[in-house]
């Protein structure tokens, strides 16, 4: 009977395998925590590991999500994007349409600035079905940038249509008409665009999207708009002599999405031109 012990010689504990010495790209040395490091040294260093790590992930032209997020988990929030994309299409133009039936209606700038705000959410939109239609291009950063670009466009032009009927309505003291087709108008817009609004931040934060983040805004903007609505025609019910109210909020939304429109062009236009070399999903 053979001698297992004989054929199978016991590995001497002082030869290390040279394999051994490296695993998962780290050093063996790296694994095991020297006794003369301090715990604020170990938090230090883990730090500049996690920011060398982001900056060769956005130096090859991806966000962030590509090192949180498995593929699997990536393109299940990639059609949850689409999903909620499409819904926000369909909501937000029939919320036009009655905002902008409402607006001339009732000779009422707000309500005029929540419909082309409406409008906005459904271009915003369309521009994040692009920015996802293509399955390979879920953290492609390249694509993020023009998406932010194209938003950022959008935002000046509607702010520029907000602002001028806003301020035509003031110089001209044009009165707004009350009724329950305003306020039915006012609460249902102002809550679902406040729902869409967080449905969009919250993918937005986890795909790490500026393009979804901005549409999420645009959105927040709009139910504030209509909840605008809502305060300003009371008000008017309540004192006429507060007219100005409601041309007053027209300006100020539209100098909102202003300022935004042109914090994005400011921040996203340079990327786009730093990481175009990068585009390899088309």
């Amino acid at each position: 009977m053979t001698d297992l012990s004989a054929s199978s010689p016991v590995p001497d504990p002082a030869v290390v395998d040279p394999s051994s010495a490296v695993r998962n790209g780290r050093c063996a040395a790296a694994l095991e925590p020297s006794p003369a490091r301090r715990d604020g040294d170990v938090c230090a260093t883990e730090q500049d590991q996690e920011m060398k790590i982001t900056d060769s992930v956005e130096g090859q032209g991806l966000l962030e999500s590509s090192m949180r997020l498995k593929p699997h988990e990536a393109q299940s929030y990639r059609k949850k994007a689409l999903w909620v994309s499409w819904i926000s299409i369909v909501v937000t133009l029939i919320l036009a349409v009655a905002a902008f039936t409402v607006s001339f209606m009732r000779h009422s700038a707000s309500a005029f600035g929540f419909a082309f705000d409406a409008t906005l959410d459904v271009l915003s939109s369309i521009i994040v079905l692009w920015r996802y239609s293509n399955a390979a291009a879920v953290h492609s950063a390249h694509r993020e940038y023009i998406a932010c670009v194209i938003l950022g466009v959008v935002f000046l032009l509607s702010s520029m249509c907000i602002l001028g009927k806003a301020i035509h309505d003031l110089a001209t003291k044009l009165l707004p008409e009350v009724d329950d087709f305003l306020f039915s108008v006012s609460i249902v817009s102002g809550i679902t665009c406040v729902v869409l609004a967080v449905v969009k931040f919250m993918l937005g934060r986890v795909l790490t999207s500026r393009a979804l983040i901005t549409d999420g805004f645009n959105s927040m903007v709009g139910g504030i708009m209509g909840f605008s609505i809502l305060i300003s025609a009371e008000v008017f019910r309540q004192h006429p002599v507060v007219w100005f109210l409601d041309g007053t909020i027209g300006v100020l939304i539209g100098l909102i999405i202003l300022a935004y429109g042109i914090k994005l062009l400011i921040d996203m236009v340079p990327r786009v031109r730093q990481t175009r070399n990068y585009e390899r999903f088309e």
